[in-house]
Formats: structure tokens, sequence, C-alpha cells
């Protein structure tokens, strides 16, 4: 196996079609600007793989990324999604306008994951980024952002990782 070292700066890291170098491609598009942070989570994951955890490749990403540089809610917790949204989106600077306030009860009287999902992908969109959402084996909601120029890699490397990934406007 390789070393954290060996993935920095590699000209040869798109040529490795591991399924080692899809993960790592995979935290670099998701913590944009971020290699630490996309280091350690690497590191977290092959630790898991390591520890003979057997999960689906997603499934592992999810725990290692968590509320750093993804999300996953329930289905009916819509202020964990805004939270979580409002939080990975803090770490570029930007700030989601939710045309409301999700403080207020009322506010999620008439909403629902996927509208929520939608506004925060026109906010993100503006700015250039996009906000992904991926099939989780329960109702629950999970995805991550990424830059907009990222787009089709993020496609690719989705199909490779057999990750159902979509753009989160269209959940719903």
């Amino acid at each position: 196996m390789r070393d954290q070292d060996d993935y920095e700066d590699d000209p040869d890291l798109e040529e490795d079609d591991s399924l080692e170098a899809k993960v790592w491609q995979l935290l670099l598009l998701i913590n944009p600007g971020d290699e630490e942070t996309a280091l350690q989570q690497f590191a977290a994951y092959r630790e898991a793989v390591a520890d003979g955890d057997e999960s689906e490749p997603v499934e592992l990403i999810a725990r290692v990324i968590d509320w750093r540089s993804g999300f996953m809610t329930a289905e009916d917790d819509l202020r964990s999604l805004v939270q979580a949204l409002d939080e990975l989106s803090a770490r570029w600077n930007l700030w989601i306008d939710w045309n409301g306030d999700p403080g207020d009860d009322d506010y999620f009287e008439d909403r629902d994951a996927g509208s929520v999902l939608g506004i925060a992908s026109d906010r993100l969109a503006e700015a250039g980024y996009t906000l992904w959402s991926w099939e989780t084996a329960d109702d629950s909601y999970a995805g991550w952002i990424t830059l907009s120029r990222d787009n089709e890699p993020m496609r690719e490397l989705a199909t490779t990782l057999h990750i159902n990934l979509r753009l989160a406007r269209d959940v719903g």
C-alpha cells in the first residue's frame, strides 16, 4: 500500500486505477483547497480498511467525512440538514440565504428535504460550488460539496466507486 506522502503531488495518481487512488481523488474533490483534511480523512479510511471493515467505499467515506466535508441526516431532520449545509458552506466563507429563517419553527412547516437541498444548491451554484447527494441504504440524505468545475471528474469517480450520485437539486 502507498503512504499518504505518495499521493501528494503525484503526477501518476490519475493513472492509478486502484480503489484507494479513486477514494483519494474523491477526498481531494470534496475538500477543495484543503489537502490536510483530505489527508486526515484518507488516513481514517485506510485505517478502517486495514481493520477489516468491508463496508462499501461510500459508507466508509461517509463515516470519515461526516460533518467535516459531507453530511448525512435523517429524512425528517430538516434542522440538522440546514445546520450541516451551513457548516459545510462556511468552510469557504459562504452563507446560504434560506429564503426565510430556519431558526423559526414555521420555516420548516411547508418544506421537505428536496426543497431545502434545492435552495442550498442554487445558492452554492451562484458561488461556483455544486451540492451533491448520494443514495443511502435507508431514508437519510447524504452528500457533499465540490467546486462546479469538478462536476465531470466527480461524476466519473462516483461511477467508478459505484456511488449513486446526483445533483442535490434533483432530490425530491
